[in-house]
């Protein structure tokens, strides 16, 4: 048998068995840089352990500009991979929502809109002739009979198109992976999430939408200080704005809940600004009877106030028009726009956070204590010693930004490490003794000075709450439900699906000058040289077959 056919016939049987050998060995590679194609080990866990079959909806296809087809083509690869790992139990399909009768497509949108996907209006100048296109950057998440809408579109406001497209690309694996395990948590599995009570004098409606979302994904509890026995059965717990102080014996309580591995977080004020009127009144100190407490931890509440440039708006009556007051929205200097964070999966690729009355905080060197800061203010700030006057006539003055040198304050810090108690060297009483630990298990503590952050507004027309961190006045949504929630789903389990907001997708915008000078010359490289290639290959290929095969 001739040398050629021996070789044909072993390269055929190799295939064979290669092809065989797949149906039995399955196997995957990403070999790109930043591992795009490779899912958090959170994920993968909640996917491989998926009790029945999940299907999702992407709404976001279609005859898309390139940004967003860029962005459609993240979804169906993250979705491809979520098949590949959990097999038949995720199912998807893409629908373009603008297709069929104008009836179909209105009742299309009119559901999409109720699970929270609203239609989006693209703008483009395409040829010198303005075009507009409606897209619907979502998705949804189905499972025996409930569904979640899933936002794919999104990021920081501030940023450019082409970053927040980028933004919205690195955060799709955590949105839907997110919008999974809210539908798929099987009762008595879910993380427990408790709340300190009888500390604020915040009415419940003030924080009904935080507690609302908390609840769609953790088992809350509420925890009494008062009552005997240590804090216990709970996987994280939050202090959320209080305005009383907390007694000796609270603060041993939370000591120890964190010195035995526990996660706390606390939102808590600086000061007291019990209300505000033209003639003003004075911000005082808030004490809590926790600055022992922070400090052995690591870190500090300062007791002062921040006036930042980058600010919120209020209504103020600047005169009158005509026989009517004049109302107008002016920045409000005191309510700063927080939108610079620090390296932290838990304020990756947020929006801009809604801080009110906040004040500044320091960190400490503690041993085995790791610091990180997620919120702070922008360079412009001016820092009031407490107490200090806050009146609306603040608003109606031009600021000076020669006065505003204050630099960049942090607002929220992240401290994790194994603490060691305040009560170490200490005598503790008889009854607390036996189970008094002075340093046990890697706990961690999350500190925000603004305990308004998580403090919704409310309708009054409608005796309604509104959506935590929606501003009435300029109408804007602020991503402080996001960042609280993020804060939770660390501190609860850091090393779960909170890891897929790591990931980072380098974005390589070209040369838009050059672009256009060069974009004839290289439509013609990429046309003519690959067909010159194939020219040259098949002559070189004759060439060699008749020297080969010539008599």
């Amino acid at each position: 048998m001739p040398l050629t056919i021996k070789r044909f016939l072993l390269f055929g049987v190799g295939l064979l068995l290669i092809n065989a050998l797949s149906a039995f060995v399955y196997t995957r590679l990403d070999l790109t840089s930043d591992r795009r194609y490779t899912l958090s080990e959170g994920t993968q866990q909640l996917l491989g352990t998926l009790p029945a079959r999940v299907h999702i909806d992407v709404f976001l296809t279609g005859k898309l500009p390139p940004g967003f087809k860029r962005l459609e083509t993240a979804v169906r690869e993250t979705v491809e991979e979520f098949e590949s790992e959990a097999g038949s139990n995720i199912s998807f399909r893409f629908i373009d929502p603008i297709t069929g009768t104008s009836e179909e497509q209105m009742k299309r949108l009119e559901s999409l809109a109720k699970l929270g996907l609203q239609p989006t209006n693209l703008f483009a100048n395409q040829g010198g002739t303005r075009t507009e296109q409606l897209i619907v950057p979502g998705a949804v998440v189905s499972y025996e009979g409930k569904e979640i809408g899933v936002l794919l579109l999104k990021g920081n406001k501030a940023a450019t198109p082409a970053e927040q497209l980028n933004q919205s690309y690195e955060g799709v694996e955590y949105q839907l992976a997110a919008a999974i395990r809210r539908l798929t948590q099987p009762e008595g599995s879910r993380r427990r999430v408790g709340m300190v009570y009888g500390h604020t004098q915040v009415p419940p409606e003030r924080f009904s939408d935080l507690l609302a979302s908390i609840q769609e994904q953790y088992d809350l509890f509420f925890v009494d200080l008062t009552k005997p026995g240590p804090i216990e059965g709970v996987d994280a717990l939050m202090i959320m704005k209080p305005d009383k102080p907390f007694s000796e014996s609270d603060v041993f309580k939370l000591d120890q809940y964190v010195v035995k591995g526990g996660s706390a977080l606390f939102f808590v004020d600086g000061q007291r600004v019990d209300s505000v009127s033209s003639e003003g009144s004075y911000a005082q100190p808030m004490p809590l009877g926790l600055d022992d407490l922070f400090f052995n931890w690591g870190a500090r509440v300062n007791r002062d106030m921040v006036k930042d440039l980058t600010c919120g708006v209020i209504p103020l009556n600047v005169g009158t028009l005509g026989d009517k007051p004049n109302v107008q929205l002016v920045p409000w200097r005191f309510y700063p726009v927080l939108n610079s964070f620090g390296e932290s999966p838990i304020t990756r690729n947020l929006d801009a956070v809604y801080g009110r009355f906040i004040s500044t905080v320091d960190t400490i060197r503690v041993r085995g204590v790791a610091k990180t800061v997620l919120l702070k203010t922008s360079p412009y700030t001016t820092i009031l010693k407490l107490p200090t006057l806050v009146s609306y006539n603040e608003a109606r003055q031009q600021p000076d930004p020669a006065t505003y040198t204050g630099g960049v304050k942090a607002v929220s810090v992240l401290l994790e490490g194994k603490f060691t108690s305040l009560y170490a060297n200490q005598l503790v009483p008889d009854s607390v003794a036996r189970s008094f630990k002075q340093s046990a298990a890697t706990g961690k503590v999350f500190i925000c000075s603004d305990g308004d952050l998580m403090v919704n507004d409310v309708d009054y027309k409608r005796k309604a709450p509104l959506p935590l961190g929606y501003d009435r006045f300029s109408r804007n949504q602020f991503a402080n439900k996001e960042f609280v929630l993020n804060a939770i789903d660390y501190m609860v389990d850091p090393q779960g699906l909170i890891m897929a907001r790591t990931r980072e997708v380098p974005l390589r915008p070209l040369d838009t000058v050059k672009l256009a000078q060069e974009r004839t010359w290289w439509q013609a490289f990429n046309v003519v040289v690959p067909l010159a290639f194939l020219a040259v290959g098949g002559l070189i290929w004759q060439v060699v077959r008749r020297r080969r095969y010539a008599y």
